[in-house]
């Protein structure tokens, strides 16, 4: 290994920015119950109600419409239950629409939700097909649709507006997972047309274990964690002050570096030529995809063996999704793309606020060697 470790895995969690990690231990050394009434306590719940208001600008929203969570499960969960409520000011949908690369938390709570589920699908690109949601919404009964803004494994960026305009028209609810697109390029609930929105602290540069859900003016979250009266009586528990203060300051910095993540463009673009001229696949190609992302495919090497080549290599990337790395599941972005034999050999790099030029120049220079020697091996074999 030749140089210090690379990590470009941001879109499975981002690296901790200094700034946070300075907030965070100042609410941790003066850590009052934000319920409390005295010195302390209030002084938490200012802390708390400062974060709010700047999760609430990085997305355009007011900050009354801010609910903190334990994290982006918990919020697109909740997100999904206010849609499917009669709380929730939609007078409650009755099925859901489901894009087919959603993250497993939004397929797995629709399933379990035990209303009936329809999968959205995508194009060779993974970008969601539209004439198709139209002719979903146009069955009976008022739906919740539920689009991610930006795919997670290949960072392919939706149509939301588009998609919100047909949903508004059929009089459904169009929920919006905004976890891997807010801080790499501009989120506005309001342009986006959203009735819900979640966001995730630890993609940010902010901890891991606190999450939001914002909801659109006019429409009030259910409850899902009974309890105590915490954020509006909308979410019980006692809030985690010193992460939900990382998470305001995570979401300030990221909205003030977005040009930042839009210099990886060239970057990334260099990276995948290379990577390219040996035989990868770019999945999403063609399409509009987040600046800082880059996912290929090949379909005679296996994730699992990418990863640990280029992790003896000092280079840290994933195998698409963070919540299969390490597993032999096929990936489910690709699948549904209709590209079955390169399923299993996806591979994601995604950099950051900490990455260089350098960084991506390493990752594909690396990848590429490797890719070629490992199909030298299996000439030999086939010839042998």
């Amino acid at each position: 290994m030749s140089g210090s470790p690379v990590y470009l895995d941001y879109n499975a969690s981002a690296l901790v920015r200094p700034e946070v990690l300075d907030a965070m231990t100042k609410a941790l050394a003066d850590n009052g119950n934000a319920s409390a009434v005295h010195a302390a306590g209030r002084r938490a719940r200012a802390r708390i109600e400062t974060a709010r208001g700047q999760v609430a600008e990085l997305v355009g929203a007011d900050p009354t419409a801010v609910i903190f969570t334990s994290g982006g499960t918990e919020a697109n969960a909740q997100g999904l239950a206010s849609a499917l409520s009669r709380e929730g000011g939609a007078a409650g949908c009755e099925r859901l629409i489901v894009c087919a690369t959603e993250h497993p938390c939004i397929a797995e709570a629709a399933i379990a939700s035990g209303k009936p589920v329809k999968v959205l699908p995508v194009d060779g690109r993974g970008v969601i097909d539209l004439t198709k949601l139209a002719e979903l919404l146009a069955r009976p009964g008022r739906a919740v649709v539920a689009i991610h803004h930006a795919n997670n494994e290949s960072g392919v960026i939706q149509p939301i507006a588009e998609a919100a305009r047909l949903v508004r028209a059929a009089k459904g609810w169009l929920h919006v997972d905004a976890i891997q697109s807010a801080g790499k390029i501009a989120v506005d609930i309001r342009v986006l047309g959203a009735d819900s929105l979640t966001l995730s602290a630890h993609k940010l540069g902010g901890p891991q274990g606190v999450g939001a859900l914002v909801m659109r003016e006019g429409l009030t979250a259910a409850k899902i964690l009974h309890g105590a009266g915490q954020e509006r009586g909308l979410r019980a528990g006692t809030e985690n002050t010193p992460g939900i203060v990382g998470f305001g300051v995570a979401a300030d910095s990221a909205r003030a570096g977005l040009d930042g993540v839009a210099a990886h463009k060239p970057w990334r673009d260099a990276a995948e030529a290379t990577v390219k001229a040996v035989g990868a696949t770019i999945v999403g190609e063609g399409a509009p995809r987040l600046p800082n992302t880059l996912f290929l495919a090949v379909s005679d090497w296996d994730s699992p063996r990418q990863l640990i080549t280029l992790d003896l290599a000092g280079i840290m990337v994933s195998g698409g999704s963070a919540c299969n790395s390490g597993k032999t599941k096929p990936s489910r972005t690709i699948l549904a793309t209709g590209r079955l034999d390169l399923a299993s050999g996806g591979l994601r790099a995604s950099g950051g606020w900490g990455t260089t030029e350098q960084d991506w120049q390493r990752f594909a220079d690396a990848w590429a060697a490797a890719y070629v020697a490992q199909r030298a091996r299996q000439n030999e074999r086939q010839v042998a």
